[in-house]
């Protein structure tokens, strides 16, 4: 998948893990595909497969999506991507186990978050 369809897949597993949905995550998640896609796109396709996952497929499908944004973005792309990630896991103000687990993939897995 390319950086933007990865970013959007791991934006909506990390808004998942906590089994609820607050609205200042889905605000995030548009400020993201806007900021991403400057022009509408369709992304039902990329919902379907999201929410075809079951909750054990998530940690796997959200390092292959890690992997497919890494390969296709610059650093400075990583860094934004992260700060989308951080805002998102911080919009409930509560950052649960599960949440800070998959930050933690992030920043463990991708090697130029050091000086974010």
């Amino acid at each position: 998948m390319n950086k933007t369809i990865a970013g959007y897949h791991l934006l909506m597993i990390l808004s998942a893990v906590d089994f609820k949905v607050h609205v200042n995550e889905d605000k995030i998640i548009r400020e993201y595909l806007a900021a991403e896609f400057p022009f509408h796109v369709n992304i039902d396709k990329q919902m379907e497969i999201i929410s075809s996952l079951h909750p054990e497929e998530w940690e796997q499908h959200f390092r292959i999506s890690m992997d497919d944004f890494y390969d296709d973005a610059t650093p400075a792309e990583r860094r934004s991507l992260i700060k989308f990630a951080l805002q998102l896991a911080k919009a409930d103000n509560i950052i649960t186990h599960e949440e800070n687990h998959y930050l933690n993939l992030l920043f463990e897995n991708w090697e130029d978050l050091a000086n974010l």
